[in-house]
């Protein structure tokens, strides 16, 4: 715009530096503009892309919805936590190297247990009368201090006292000796029975007693023994609790009895060492027994040793092993036909059944290998009579009981702890989980309620409600994928609506375990076979005595005495399950398929 004005016709200098200074000013204004508007264009250009994307968004957040965010961030929080602890476990290994020790290892305090969901209000329970105790001695006191002369008898307050006394019985038998000329030998008296190796029976059944019913460890006993003045080495008491023969009859007698005794049994198992090697202890458990049996392994064989009390592996081909070669995926077709080839309903036994496999089946894996014997054993098992069959496992999901008998009935408290295990970060997750959990123990309630009432409406309204708690979709994936799991169970966790009788949590056996734990906690474990075999032994029948309401000490004295005044604890099992209803007469009211 500058040549459009003419400044030379301005004379005063002054006055044309102001046009110019204006004009100047002016043009800066005009290029600012443009700029601003150049400006703009790119905004409202990114303002565009940014509507775009933000449109894409949406559509984005409506395919996937909200609760697939929640259950990234539920799965963020978890891979966090796991880091975090991969991370503290290098520090400590990393501080172990340095010489330096690690982070105190501190248990997270979860609480798994439903007690608190289970627990039931009981009505009054009153305290029963305090039993009679059984006066041993009478000693009768005088008044000490003096009487006034008008002081009149008025006969005696009785105050019994409970006391006990830990003092040594040592005897000195003198056995009478004879010598007869005319057979040259000699004749000698014998020691009364029970009395052996120097030690009487009061203290072999001591010993006993505390070893396995009390669980103090050998130390401890020893220093007991020692302080009352009993002379006994730690090796003699060692000895002393393994288990005398007559206790090892005793113990194969009541399996074989407990066995027979009802149509269900419950199953669990833990780890216990042998010499330093990790075993498994198996426990049977029914209502008036209990049996203890570690084997080196839990899997399917050894599970079915334990159920055939140790008997020798056999192995027979028949209905019942192609009913659970069944349960899996399809056997190959040249499986098929060299299974055909095996002579049916025949025991094998086990060098015999190898044998088979590698001339028939030289190229079969491992993995059906084992699938083949598992399923030949548990038909030998059904088939054999020697020992009685289980009608009904109730056990937790634990894949080696799968198959074993003809019934399967899962533990729901089992069940539950796996829902107790969640631990959802979000709010509402915790809210969904929470509800979840009171609609699981409601349920469980109305289990409990149907036990005592069975009928045929509340089976079919029970088993509606089992679809409606556990198809339903919260949006948890994590407790989505926990129901999903329950209700793939529910054949085996309904059995209850086709045998009321049967229990809803095998407790009974987990309780039993925890014997053995803590017998673990003070031994560690047994260092020998015969070691092993004297824990099962004594925990099989102390725990029978228990559940029998035998006094232990008693039992254990009268064994080992040899006076067997005390009937044999098999004998009291078959006697209680004689007086009993058989439980396997009572008629199913659904099925729960």
């Amino acid at each position: 715009m500058l040549e459009d004005v003419e400044l030379n016709g301005i004379v005063d200098p002054e006055a044309r530096r102001l046009v110019v200074m204006v004009l100047e000013r002016l043009h800066a204004v005009l290029a600012e503009q443009q700029t601003l508007l150049t400006a703009h264009q790119t905004v409202v250009a990114e303002n565009e892309v940014l509507r775009e994307e933000n449109v894409a968004l949406r559509e984005e957040l409506t395919r996937v919805g909200g609760a697939d965010w929640r259950n990234r961030v539920e799965r963020s929080v978890t891979e966090t936590e796991r880091l975090r602890a991969e991370q503290q476990q290098l520090r400590d290994e990393v501080a172990r190297l340095k010489g330096e020790q690690g982070r105190p290892r501190i248990l997270p305090k979860r609480q798994h247990s439903s007690e608190a969901e289970r627990r039931q209000p009981r009505g009054d329970r009153r305290r029963a009368a305090r039993e009679a105790v059984r006066i041993d001695r009478t000693e009768t006191r005088a008044v000490e201090e003096p009487l006034p002369p008008d002081a009149e008898f008025k006969g005696y307050a009785d105050v019994v006292v409970q006391d006990i006394r830990l003092e040594t019985d040592n005897v000195c038998f003198r056995l009478a000796k004879y010598y007869a000329p005319s057979t040259k030998k000699s004749y000698q008296a014998r020691l009364p029975a029970g009395y052996q190796g120097g030690f009487g029976p009061g203290l072999r059944t001591l010993v006993l007693y505390m070893g396995y019913e009390t669980n103090t460890s050998q130390a401890k006993i020893h220093s007991l023994l020692r302080s009352v003045g009993v002379r006994i080495s730690a090796g003699t008491i060692a000895g002393m609790l393994l288990a005398p023969p007559a206790l090892a009859a005793e113990e194969a007698a009541i399996r074989h009895a407990g066995l027979a005794s009802s149509v269900y049994q419950h199953l669990d198992a833990t780890s216990t060492r042998v010499n330093g090697v990790e075993q498994q202890c198996h426990v049977l458990d029914a209502p008036l027994y209990v049996s203890y049996t570690t084997t080196p392994t839990k899997n399917r064989l050894a599970v079915l040793d334990v159920l055939q009390l140790g008997a020798p592996r056999a192995f027979q081909f028949n209905a019942h092993a192609w009913n659970f070669l069944a349960r899996g995926a399809a056997l190959p077709t040249y499986v098929q036909q060299a299974l055909a080839t095996v002579p049916h309903g025949v025991d094998l036994d086990g060098p015999a059944f190898v044998a088979w496999l590698d001339t028939h089946l030289p190229a079969l894996g491992p993995q059906q290998r084992s699938r083949l014997g598992d399923a030949a054993a548990i038909g030998a098992y059904r088939a054999q009579t020697v020992v009685p069959v289980i009608e009904t496992l109730v056990v937790d999901a634990a894949p080696q009981f799968v198959g074993l008998t003809e019934d399967l009935s899962l533990c729901w408290i089992h069940e539950g702890r796996h829902y107790k295990k969640l631990t959802p970060y979000l709010p509402l997750h915790q809210a969904l989980l929470d509800a979840v959990l009171a609609a699981f123990w409601t349920y469980y309630r109305d289990l409990q309620a149907y036990q005592q009432a069975p009928e045929t409406a509340a089976a079919t309204r029970l088993a509606a409600a089992f679809e409606a708690i556990f198809t339903c979709q919260t949006g948890y994936a994590d407790l989505d994928d926990r129901l999903a799991k329950t209700y793939a169970r529910k054949q085996a966790l309904l059995r209850v609506l086709d045998k009321p009788y049967l229990p809803l949590q095998n407790n009974p056996a987990e309780l039993a375990a925890r014997q053995r734990v803590r017998k673990r906690d003070v031994s560690f474990g047994a260092r020998s076979p015969a070691g092993i075999q004297a824990w099962d032994c004594l925990q099989t029948i102390i725990g029978t005595a228990n559940k029998l309401g035998v006094n232990v000490l008693h039992c254990l004295r009268d064994r080992l005495s040899g006076s067997n005044q005390l009937p044999p604890l098999a004998d009291l099992i078959r006697q209680r399950t004689a007086a009993d209803t058989p439980l396997s007469t009572a008629p199913p009211v659904i099925a729960a398929a």
